[in-house]
């Protein structure tokens, strides 16, 4: 399909802003509900809801012959490390938490899933392109600020590509028909994306590399925790309890591990640790010591928790819960008597953030439902329109706006669910493929009858050239506006041609008339006495008395300018600078006054309307103009009906979404004004006709 045909339509979006990773759940104690975890298609999906109450480890503990009858609780040492009798308490958690050290995997940016959001600043292109050059020579480059710079570019790029479709409209050229001129700093800042992610690819494949190195790393400590559970020594306990420290602090060190392997590295790990704090003889003030550090920092973790309900990105507030939960799993246990406390104050902060994360996607969801319902129906105006009715021109070019409204409606919308996301796209562009595949069939048919409209306008043309330098100015004049209304009748002509023979066509007869103007020499007198009083009037107007009050001076300063107005032209040479005065001096004095700027311009517009209707083909360059200013109020209606429509999808419940409909609401507020302004023009020109 040829890309001109869809107005540069992008293929399905991608989405942004979505959850990274997200919240394992949680074995025993330290599970975590409600969790929304992002599918292949961006969506969230609804985890087990339930929370498990906190229980010891599944494991039974192994017991001596010398303890075998009494319950856990009621173990007791012989002798302490230092000596002492000493309770020996066997309660130990068994948290499993989030391997938040993974990262899902890559959901490329690019130009088709670039954010409508402008609230951050764009970038100039070649600072882009700086920080995409930086990117790549940094050793690790992390992909949300890999994301946010292609964000970026492809917004930039997206501008670029508007603004030569905009010169390219301009200079007559049709929608349809655009191609993109690609320079050499975007081509060079794609090059860098790709390399970007080729780099990324490598980081990423030598980090599983290294988790699986990780996971034979962890094998081995358990077997180390498993040989001192198995032979502890009495007589050498401290050294045996330093060497299992140790491996403690190596297996916190050991960070990166395959996602799926996570949960049974860690409890194989745990079945381990707690044979050996049942089986060692630990003496009770150093589990004491441990267990309150502990629950110091779990109560640090548990109040760093409790401030994420204030963070007002629910996204954020979900990764940092992540972040959390991997530093309680680092943690070590507790005593009985707080485990429960300290977990249940955890898992209520931890639950508060997972249902505002629930309900932060479950609304994108629904909006996405919408969007989907939306596009539907455009989809469905595009297959129902009745080719057999489109039988002229005018037919088929009122067609084509409505057809590229469309289209604008359609870049509009927002994303759709993502199994819908290819169904939807591929009917819409069908459609457009085949309203623009009978387009280009009805021109085609209509090529001959172009070519001989072509023929005649270029016919039109010499006449006018060889008549524009006649001075038989009464009989010239008949027969150049007889060619004028001849040129109407004709039809269109090939496209390529159209700015080229009209240009050749009004430069002939605009010759002719100024020649005429300036050949009237009674004229040329008249203009310079009209010019002697517009100076004295507008002299006038700079020495008006400044201590009258606004409602004095009003009256005085209207009346100077419509004695202004009443004069007749003044010669063509000083007519810009005569006008310049002109404005310059009542500008200064609604300006002193404090004169809405819209009675200004609608003032100098009926200024520039007198002029008009007092030159030669007066009511020709007035309905030129009324057209024009026509074209104008439709086009700012349908832009005005645009804005009252999109407000309608906007949620004001969050900061930014107050900030764009307040500046909606300016834009449409703007446009009234603008709106009301022409409605006046037009009208003083029909007084004028």
């Amino acid at each position: 399909m040829n890309s001109n045909n869809l107005e540069n339509e992008k293929l399905p979006e991608n989405r942004e802003g979505k959850a990274e990773e997200t919240i394992d759940q949680l074995p025993q104690e330290e599970k975590v509900s409600a969790e929304p975890v992002e599918t292949t298609s961006g969506e969230p999906v609804e985890a087990e809801k339930t929370v498990s109450e906190p229980e010891v480890a599944e494991t039974e503990p192994v017991k001596d012959a010398e303890t075998e009858q009494a319950p856990d609780s009621e173990l007791k040492t012989e002798k302490s490390v230092d000596g002492e009798e000493g309770e020996i308490n066997y309660d130990i958690e068994t948290p499993e938490g989030v391997n938040a050290e993974t990262e899902d995997a890559e959901e490329e940016v690019d130009e088709n899933s670039v954010s409508d959001d402008d609230s951050t600043e764009l970038l100039a292109i070649e600072e882009i392109v700086q920080k995409l050059r930086n990117l790549l020579a940094s050793d690790h480059p992390q992909r949300r600020e890999v994301d946010e710079v292609k964000n970026q570019f492809y917004r930039s790029l997206r501008n670029e590509t508007e603004a030569q479709k905009a010169v390219f409209l301009e200079s007559g050229g049709e929608s349809i028909d655009f191609v993109v001129n690609e320079s050499e700093i975007y081509a060079e800042g794609k090059e860098l994306i790709q390399k970007i992610k080729e780099k990324r690819a490598v980081i990423l494949a030598r980090e599983d590399a290294e988790k699986e190195k990780n996971v034979a790393k962890k094998m081995a400590i358990i077997d180390q925790v498993r040989h001192l559970a198995e032979n502890q020594s009495q007589e050498d306990f401290n050294k045996t309890y330093q060497e299992f420290r140790s491996l403690q602090q190596q297996w916190n060190e050991i960070k990166l591990v395959p996602q799926t392997k996570v949960n049974e590295l860690w409890k194989e790990y745990q079945r381990h640790v707690e044979k050996f704090y049942d089986l060692v003889r630990i003496n009770n003030e150093f589990r004491e010591y441990d267990f309150k550090k502990n629950l110091e920092l779990k109560t640090e973790l548990c109040e760093a928790a409790e401030r994420l309900d204030e963070e007002p990105d629910v996204v954020s507030a979900f990764h940092q819960l992540q972040n959390l939960h991997q530093e309680w799993r680092d943690v070590g246990p507790v005593s009985r008597k707080d485990r429960e406390e300290i977990w249940n104050r955890f898992k209520a902060a931890s639950t508060l953030i997972n249902k505002k994360y629930q309900s932060h996607f479950e609304s994108l969801k629904g909006k996405e439902e919408e969007n989907l319902a939306a596009k539907t129906a455009l989809c469905e105006t595009l297959e129902a329109i009745d080719y057999s009715k489109l039988n002229s021109v005018r037919d088929w070019n009122n067609k084509i706006k409505e057809v590229l409204d469309i289209q604008k409606q359609w870049r509009e919308i927002g994303y759709v669910p993502k199994k819908w996301n290819t169904k939807i796209y591929d009917r819409y562009r069908a459609a457009c493929d085949f309203f623009f595949r009978n387009k280009n069939d009805f021109y085609k048919s209509m090529h001959g009858e172009m070519e001989e409209n072509l023929k005649k306008k270029v016919a039109l043309c010499e006449r006018a050239e060889a008549l524009k330098d006649s001075q038989d100015w009464k009989k010239t004049t008949q027969e150049m506006i007889s060619i004028q209304k001849e040129w109407k009748t004709i039809g269109i002509v090939p496209r390529k041609y159209v700015d080229s023979t009209w240009k050749r066509f009004i430069a002939a007869c605009d010759y002719f008339f100024e020649q005429k103007k300036l050949h009237t020499s009674t004229q040329h007198d008249e203009e310079a006495r009209n010019f002697e009083k517009k100076k004295e009037i507008v002299e006038k107007i700079n020495m008006l008395d400044t201590t009258l009050t606004p409602e004095q001076a009003l009256p005085l300063l209207r009346e100077l300018m419509d004695e202004w107005y009443g004069i007749g032209h003044v010669p063509f040479k000083v007519k810009d600078r005569a006008y310049k005065e002109f404005y310059d001096a009542t500008e200064a004095q609604f300006d002193r006054l404090n004169i809405d700027k819209t009675d200004r311009k609608l003032d100098s517009f009926k200024s520039n309307i007198s002029d008009i209707a007092r030159s030669d083909n007066a009511k020709g360059q007035l309905l030129r103009e009324r057209e024009r200013l026509m074209r104008q109020y439709e086009r700012m209606k349908v832009e005005l009906q645009t804005y009252e429509n999109n407000i309608g999808f906007l949620s004001v419940s969050s900061k930014k979404g107050n900030n764009l409909v307040d500046d909606m609401n300016q834009k449409m507020k703007k446009i009234k004004s603008e709106l009301e302004l022409l409605v006046k023009k037009i009208a003083a020109i029909d007084e004028e006709l």
